[in-house]
């Protein structure tokens, strides 16, 4: 903290009374004097190449070292208990923490003395600094002047928080130091907001330790300045000083890294030989040899690793303080925040995902899967008791997954960047590497090389949220998104990391329950992730013999040509910036368009031929007519049912039956329509979002309804769809804080912007006409992102625009479907009938959010 007045140009010492002098401090080592030089001398000394201290025990002896030296100088000038002159340190000494080239950053706090003898009293404390050549920030101040400056200054309060009685009058630094806290504590509602846009400042200029080539130590993103932010939130007794991890597995992560970081930068200065804030590649290899790291990856790797601790330490912290924030004098009667379902056993409360009331993660392992989902797609951050109480007793998931789980993995995966801080999170309490054991060596591995712009893990989330965008150019939206989680898994391992992932996506492929057939098709996207980009740009795509041998190598598989393609583009995006252009697009495409010239012809899809035990349901009754059956059946997945609706093909049956399971909170996996002489079969595989599904027979007595015109499905959807979205805006608009939303402009990790979320999909819908078997006929494949009562809004669109469905199928891939429906049109509509078909379902289709100019 820097003082009014400077160090005068020249101009003798003042000489320095040695009244009341006090006894010297018995703890003095040999050799110090008053003389600062004698206090720089011992400096050099401990930091010459022949005393070699370890980083924290240097940090000791230096507190030691000018805490000596003060307590003798202030015993040689007065400053005593009785003296009205106390030194308060700030900054590194006082925390203790002094690294090698600090400045010493000081307060001489006086009782309103006489100015004459303030004068004397400080200039004798600093110029023998200032001529020993003794970095100084210095202040001298009354409690009152003090106090107002910490009451002005977001920075020096921050100071006086960590600051620290050193010799003098202990009663003037009590009043001070707790004075301080009052004032912090009592103003913190009003200088919050303050408090967190100075650190969102600081990250966008000094950006994230954990993925820069040359990190700043000390104000980056995960530094030693957001250790102090959690300080101060823990000061104004807001949270504690490492929300995130209470955990016994965690507990002391922070604490650990916050140590770690204090001994990189302290061998940076002694590396450097001067104060220096940034890790310099050059130095880096020094540094990791001092800290018996290894080499300097080594190091990048543990600096990711303690700065993404601490990140999300801070992000919890904030999000925590936020919601703890004074609500002033009728703060105690606002209502407690509701608690709103958002899968089994998750719910929303007060802006973050909690677990519910009677939720048992012990005897539910697929949990913390569903949870994450939840946290994903609802854009809320998971609340850090529910992380540590998830990762206190959750077991792990045993092989075979349930489908359920996979399916909430593809849901995670599929949210896009809402995706990465939930995926961060898990990853920094333990929960992600009990997903994924085998993410572990790829854990804040950094990168070989200078173009990629994250660490690998990092890398591989990045490259899932871009592959969300490409999700609808694929026929298997889930292989790519779990192709693009794995593609590099394999480093960090020895050996080609294509070929050890290719392995590992078997190992990971067959532990989910994936059917064999994917688990291949998997593995070969792993072990090929490179062939399409490598090829185009290397080899000479005008030789056949070159196509031949790409089309080979991938066993002459249109799908994994098409999931290569989209996945090379999305690796490329998520290396760094440039790596994917024209130039190289164009390449590949062109090299796609070749190898599909080789290929058979698409393989088009058939109805599914329905089977023999369900035909007997299709036999009239003793009125000549076939009944409406409704069945439901557990299958050997846990949760997961086969609903059997069959009964004649009445105009809407599809459509009311799709919506009436989306309002019973039945999600449908996959389903098949099929129609047999004037009758129809429809076969769901449905599980509940929320305990067991309705009976058989209530969900017949309600189909009933809605063909009979008693239930208007689609407006009954339309209002679930709503209904979310104006709780959330009703609570914004009483009490954003008590919400869980933040102010306009915070961008801190998980945290929500002040409006109400509207999810968008990432991916544009896919809309294609297949050929068809005759001219009045029709085979529509759409691939879309999921939204409530989807298959029921298409239904009816097809309907309305005069297309009777014949059969359909339709396949539920975490967040996207590809569903496929014949119909037929009335006779010599044609190509009409197609443009009506083709308009109706597009305008039901989820569409990509609304892009800004230069996004």
């Amino acid at each position: 903290m820097r003082s009014e007045p400077t160090r005068p140009k020249g101009g003798p010492v003042p000489a320095v009374s040695a009244a009341g002098a006090g006894p010297r401090p018995s703890a003095a080592p040999a050799g110090v004097s008053t003389g600062a030089a004698d206090l720089a001398r011992a400096k050099q000394q401990l930091l010459s190449a022949g005393t070699k201290l370890d980083s924290q025990a240097l940090r000791d002896v230096l507190v030691d070292l000018y805490e000596v030296w003060l307590h003798t100088k202030g015993a040689e000038l007065g400053i005593k208990p009785d003296s009205g002159f106390a030194v308060v340190a700030v900054g590194g000494l006082g925390r203790r923490e002094m690294l090698p080239y600090s400045d010493l950053d000081l307060i001489l706090l006086h009782d309103d003395a006489n100015p004459r003898m303030l004068s004397t009293v400080a200039d004798s404390l600093w110029y023998p600094l200032w001529d020993a050549h003794i970095k100084l920030d210095h202040s001298v101040r009354t409690v009152a002047q003090a106090l107002d400056v910490a009451g002005n200054d977001m920075t020096a309060a921050l100071g006086m928080l960590e600051a620290r009685h050193i010799v003098g009058d202990s009663e003037l630094s009590s009043q001070l130091l707790s004075g301080v806290r009052q004032s912090w504590r009592d103003n913190i509602k009003v200088r919050f907001d303050e408090l967190v846009r100075q650190a969102e400042q600081r990250w966008e200029r000094n950006g994230e330790i954990a993925h820069r080539s040359e990190p700043d130590l000390k104000s980056g993103r995960g530094g030693l300045r957001d250790i102090q932010l959690l300080n101060a939130l823990a000061a104004a007794q807001l949270t504690d000083a490492a929300p995130g991890f209470r955990s016994g597995g965690n507990a002391g992560r922070v604490q650990a890294a916050h140590r770690r970081l204090l001994d990189i930068r302290t061998e940076q200065h002694r590396v450097a030989g001067r104060a220096r804030d940034q890790l310099r590649a050059q130095d880096a290899d020094e540094v990791a040899a001092a800290l018996h790291i290894g080499d300097r990856f080594d190091l990048a790797r543990t600096l990711s690793d303690c700065a993404r601790t601490i990140s999300f330490s801070v992000e919890v912290g904030v999000r925590t303080a936020r919601n703890a924030l004074p609500r002033g004098i009728l703060g105690g009667l606002r209502k407690l925040p509701s608690r709103r379902p958002l899968d089994e056993g998750v719910v929303e409360q007060a802006g973050e995902v909690v677990l519910a009331r009677d939720a048992r993660p012990q005897r539910d392992p697929a949990l913390v899967v569903r949870a994450a989902a939840a946290a994903a797609v609802s854009g809320l951050p998971l609340s850090a008791g529910t992380l540590g109480r998830l990762a206190d007793t959750a077991p792990e998931l045993k092989a075979p997954w349930p489908q359920e789980a996979v399916h909430d993995l593809l849901v995670l995966l599929g949210s896009g960047r809402q995706m990465i801080p939930v995926v961060e999170a898990l990853d920094r309490t333990g929960l992600w590497g009990r997903i994924l054991p085998e993410w572990g060596p790829v854990r804040d591995l950094p990168p070989r090389d200078a173009i990629h712009t994250w660490t690998v893990d990092r890398h591989l989330v990045e490259t899932v949220a871009y592959a969300v965008s490409l999700s609808t150019r694929v026929s298997r939206p889930d292989l790519l998104l779990l192709g693009a989680l794995m593609h590099d898994l394999g480093k960090g391992r020895g050996g080609d990391h294509s070929v050890v992932g290719a392995e590992l996506a078997i190992q990971v492929g067959t532990r989910m329950g994936l059917p064999q057939s994917d688990v291949r098709l998997l593995s070969e996207m792993v072990r090929h992730h490179l062939l399409l980009p490598q090829t185009a740009t290397r080899r000479d795509l005008d030789d056949p013999d070159i196509i031949h041998a790409v089309v080979d190598m991938l066993g002459e598989s249109r799908v994994l040509l098409e999931l290569l393609h989209a996945l090379a583009e999305a690796d490329s995006h998520a290396t760094g910036p440039g790596v994917w252009g024209e130039w190289k697009a164009s390449l590949i495409a062109e090299l796609v368009r070749r190898c599909e010239r080789v290929l058979d012809g698409e393989e088009l899809p058939v109805q599914d031929p329905v089977p023999e035990g369900l035909l007997e349901r299709l036999e009239p009754d003793e009125t000549g007519k076939v009944p409406l059956r409704v069945s439901l059946k557990p299958t050997d997945g846990h949760h997961m049912y086969e609903l059997t609706i069959s009964g004649p093909d009445e105009p809407g049956l599809l459509a009311k039956a799709a919506g009436l399971l989306s309002l019973h909170s039945l999600r449908v996996h996959a389903a098949s329509v099929s129609g047999v002489n004037g009758s129809v079969v429809n076969v769901f595989m449905v599980s509940p979002r929320f305990g067991t599904p309705p009976d058989a027979g209530f969900l017949r007595q309600e189909l009933i309804r809605a063909l009979s015109g008693g239930i208007d499905v689609l407006r009954m959807l339309d209002e679930r769809q709503d209904l979310a979205t104006r709780v959330l805006a009703d609570e914004l608009a009483s009490d954003p804080i008590a919400a869980g939303l933040t102010v306009p402009g915070s961008t801190v990790l998980g945290t929500l912007p002040a409006a109400v979320p509207i999810q968008y999909p990432d991916a544009p819908p896919l809309v294609r006409w297949l050929p068809a078997a005759a001219t009045d006929e029709g085979l529509l494949e759409i691939r879309s992102v999921d939204r409530l009562g989807l298959l029921c809004r298409v239904a009816f669109a097809l309907e309305g625009a005069g297309a009777d469905i014949k059969w359909a199928k339709v396949a539920t891939m975490g967040a996207y479907v590809d569903d496929v429906f014949s119909v037929r049109f009335v006779r010599g509509a044609g190509d009409y009938g197609r443009s009506r078909a083709d308009a109706a379902v597009r305008m039901v289709l989820p569409q990509p959010a609304p892009r800004k100019t230069g996004q």
